[in-house]
């Protein structure tokens, strides 16, 4: 799998521990995406910006992605920062949708 693929992906509704990914799979994903770290349960990176707007208008294209994949994660920002943290709550941990959205966050900044 390639990146673009994996940001072509679609999540869908998930629950239970049968759809939570185990730790080889998450770490072949995670390869796909550079600067994301795996820290337990989530899958996150931090975003520098030059400046509010620029760090504001990232949090806002990100949480319009969320929605649009009902697929939301946690989002920590400050002036000229994001973190942005993705989880399946759900399976109790790493799901393909974690790293859909990761790779579709990846695909915003290229555009």
């Amino acid at each position: 799998m390639t990146l673009p693929e994996l940001a072509a992906g679609k999540c869908t509704p998930l629950s239970g521990p049968g759809h939570r990914l185990d730790a080889a799979h998450s770490a072949e994903l995670l390869a796909l995406l550079p600067g994301w770290e795996n820290a337990g349960n989530e899958i996150a990176r931090t975003f520098a910006f030059n400046n509010y707007q620029e760090t504001l208008d990232f949090v806002n294209e990100v949480a319009r992605l969320a929605q649009r994949e009902d697929h939301h994660p946690d989002m920590n920002f400050g002036y000229n920062r994001c973190r942005v943290a993705w989880s399946t709550h759900s399976v109790g941990g790493l799901s393909m949708n974690d790293f859909i959205c990761a790779a579709k966050v990846e695909a915003l900044l290229d555009a």
